[in-house]
């Protein structure tokens, strides 16, 4: 049984056109559905060289910048808008762009300018990060885990007037499910050593986590801007900027046991006023919209996402605003090839989604001309103008028809010629007396139904 559905799961992965790389299925659970295939788009000493930079991060923070990455195109765009912006940090900060159209997580970042400044540095690196954390976070949570009790045990990661360093007990794992698993059994949390003051930790990740296990795959290593770490306090190899005072900027946490992010809803409401969410919501959930065209990396993740994306194109053409999304799209798209997003091959999610494109625009072409030609084409209109046009050829042969009446009435009425020709003799009598005056008590004859042009006795 387990072969067939091996067998058949990959059929499905070779028709979504799944890149060749290794991939590890997660046992199925004990419900009737079975859980989605996870695919290990990125090697251990991929997720270790990617992760290495940030490894070492707050908790919050490092949550922060994990459900950001996910949205690479707007993390560029919160980039630029941090350097026009140089002193903008803080709460403060996320206030003020609170009117971007760029997802909670991102708006959040602009609070630390200096993780910004090292997230620019690299797009491509965030664009990977997040395609990681989607596809794998079993395997990249256990890859944080793994770099952080590496530092320590180099003697880099400990407590000091910065931040607290714990250990606890890990949870059972099951590292059947997960191409990585943790180097210990202890899970080492990072916490800032005042919750309202955030000092954001910069290093040398090729000498920080002590004799780096792939020589041939070093870390990058991103410099700290200096006008946020002056001085640089060095401690234990970790160099500690300027604090950033905040209250409600970090709202997530990392969830070690199940590999995931929590939030924390009051926090987030306080800070996101126009995007409150339910106290029951404390699970974080990528947005597909905030996506921006970016394709997922992974199978599962485009099947997933591309049927949420699929529902709410649905939803737009509804509303009739499907070609404003469009123009939006097309505009994402062209800020990221500015900011040097990467572009994976192409997957059939956006090969069918420029068919049926295509498809809409034929539509709406054929709609047009269809309305164009309808006059000629639509039969009931057809027979409507045709009644019209006979209608109106009908007035116009009783019209003619009512002067060749009146110009032969005399043939068809002995009686009525006779009236005329009184009418014309009275006539000739007035011309004759010169001023058309008639003689006293001459009768006037006038013609049947006349409507009493002449009356006795007055003028004309």
């Amino acid at each position: 049984m387990r072969t067939r559905f091996s067998c058949v799961l990959a059929v499905m992965l070779a028709l979504h056109g799944a890149p060749s790389f290794a991939e590890t299925a997660a046992p199925g659970p004990a419900v009737p559905e079975p859980a989605a295939a996870k695919q290990a788009v990125f090697t251990q000493e991929q997720l270790d060289q990617m992760l290495a930079p940030i490894a070492l991060y707050p908790d919050p923070l490092l949550a922060q910048v994990l459900m950001a990455s996910t949205y690479p195109g707007e993390v560029a765009e919160a980039v630029t808008w941090s350097k026009a912006h140089p002193d903008a940090k803080g709460d403060d900060a996320v206030k003020q762009v609170a009117s971007q159209p760029w997802d909670p997580s991102v708006q959040a970042l602009v609070a630390f300018p200096q993780v910004l400044a090292t997230l620019g540095q690299d797009p491509v690196w965030v664009q990977r990060l997040g395609d990681a954390f989607l596809a794998q976070p079993d395997d990249l949570m256990n890859g944080v885990q793994r770099l952080r009790q590496q530092a320590k045990a180099a003697g880099n990661l400990q407590s000091n007037q910065y931040q607290n360093v714990t250990v606890q007990a890990a949870p059972a794992s099951t590292p059947a499910a997960n191409q990585s698993a943790p180097a210990s059994n202890q899970t080492i949390i990072i916490q800032p050593a005042d919750p309202q003051t955030v000092y954001v930790p910069s290093y040398n990740p090729t000498t920080t986590y002590g004799t780096w296990a792939y020589p041939a795959s070093p870390p990058a290593y991103y410099p700290p801007p200096p006008a946020y770490y002056p001085g640089q306090a060095l401690v234990a190899g970790l160099a500690f900027g300027t604090g950033v005072a905040i209250v409600a900027s970090l709202w997530g946490d990392c969830d070690w046991n199940h590999h995931d992010v929590d939030i924390d809803v009051n926090r987030y409401n306080s800070l996101n006023v126009n995007n409150q969410i339910n106290t029951i919501n404390n699970k974080w959930q990528h947005n597909p919209v905030h996506r921006d065209g970016v394709p997922y990396r992974d199978a599962r993740n485009r099947e997933q996402y591309g049927r949420q994306l699929d529902g709410a194109r649905d939803r737009a053409a509804y509303r009739g605003d499907d070609a404003q999304r469009a123009r939006e799209r097309q505009n994402a798209l062209n800020s990221l090839d500015r900011h040097g997003i990467e572009r994976p091959a192409t997957s059939n999610v956006q090969a069918r989604d420029r068919v049926r494109e295509a498809q809409a625009q034929r539509n709406d072409s054929r709609l047009a001309e269809r309305r164009q030609d309808a006059p000629r084409t639509n039969p009931a209109i057809q027979q409507r103008q045709g009644q019209g046009q006979a209608r109106q050829q009908l007035a116009q042969r009783q019209g003619a028809g009512a002067a060749r009446n009146n110009a032969f009435d005399g043939v068809r009425s002995p009686s009525r010629s006779s009236l005329q020709a009184d009418r014309g003799r009275t006539s000739q009598a007035f011309a004759q007396r010169g001023g058309g005056q008639r003689a006293a008590g001459q009768q006037v004859s006038r013609p049947s139904g006349g409507g009493g042009r002449f009356h006795g006795g007055g003028r004309r």
